[in-house]
């Protein structure tokens, strides 16, 4: 049977309501701190989709005031699950803007483990919207997701994917972090996001990479979440990159 839920955020970002809006309201936006890929028809009564892993679901755009309010909500699922999201945005002084979420709606069984990955996942999305508006500003990223099934403990996965990246001792925001992958770029930036055993993230020049460790009813997983802002990209070539390279790592 499911289960009726609310869940509230908040978050100050060093950005204006205009551009909180494109980036809360528009696929490229979304596509830029988010997972997945979204699509979005302007107007209320209009069409979207968020696809992620193969898997596609349909929304209703059921608020839509520019740069004040956005709201959606999604087709029912198996046993009427549902969810609805509302964004409101509030400009402050000095260009800067609040931006609230309310998340409703009908989990299933698992509610629980569900609502509390919703509240730890959106702390670090959250987060990346954040960095997203003050290092990118105005630009819009391409994601790239790569995934290990059955990837181990967490704590054996964060010592892999930190001495991947030549980071030694404890995990710290501000601590430099490189690497490199066959086939693209060196990375060279420093760790913003750490939030161990769950999420680490890492900001570069020119994208911001995320690392989620999810523990799953079918066993852990270790999920890449990345939004490249380069103007040389290749998308195709970048996932496939990082699909081999998650696949490969050794996780003690």
């Amino acid at each position: 049977m499911g289960h009726k839920f609310e869940m509230r955020k908040d978050i100050e970002l060093d950005a204006t309501p205009e551009q909180v809006w494109e980036a809360i309201a528009t696929g490229p936006g979304v596509d830029s701190w988010f997972m997945g890929r979204t699509e979005v028809t302007p107007g209320e009564g209009s069409r979207g989709s968020f696809t992620i892993a193969g898997t596609t679901e349909e929304m209703t755009v059921t608020g839509w005031e520019p740069a004040k309010r956005f709201a959606y909500r999604s087709d029912p699922g198996p046993d009427d699950a549902f969810m609805a999201m509302e964004w409101l945005i509030e400009g402050r002084d000095q260009g800067s803007t609040v931006l609230r979420l309310v998340q409703s709606g009908v989990l299933g069984d698992n509610w629980e483990t569900e609502y509390e990955a919703m509240q730890v996942g959106w702390n670090m999305y959250l987060s990346t919207l954040a960095a997203y508006l003050t290092h990118f500003p105005g630009r819009s990223g391409a994601p790239v997701a790569a995934y290990r099934p059955g990837a181990g403990e967490p704590d054996r996965v964060w010592t892999a994917v930190a001495s991947a990246f030549g980071i030694t001792g404890p995990v710290t925001e501000g601590a430099p972090a490189r690497l490199h992958i066959d086939g693209l770029p060196p990375i060279d930036g420093v760790v913003d996001l750490a939030c161990l055993p769950t999420y680490l993230g890492v900001r570069t020049s020119d994208a911001l990479y995320r690392f989620i460790h999810s523990g799953t009813d079918r066993g852990n997983v270790l999920v890449l979440g990345h939004h490249l802002f380069a103007d040389d990209q290749d998308p195709a070539r970048a996932e496939q990159a990082w699909q081999e390279w998650v696949t490969r790592l050794p996780i003690g």
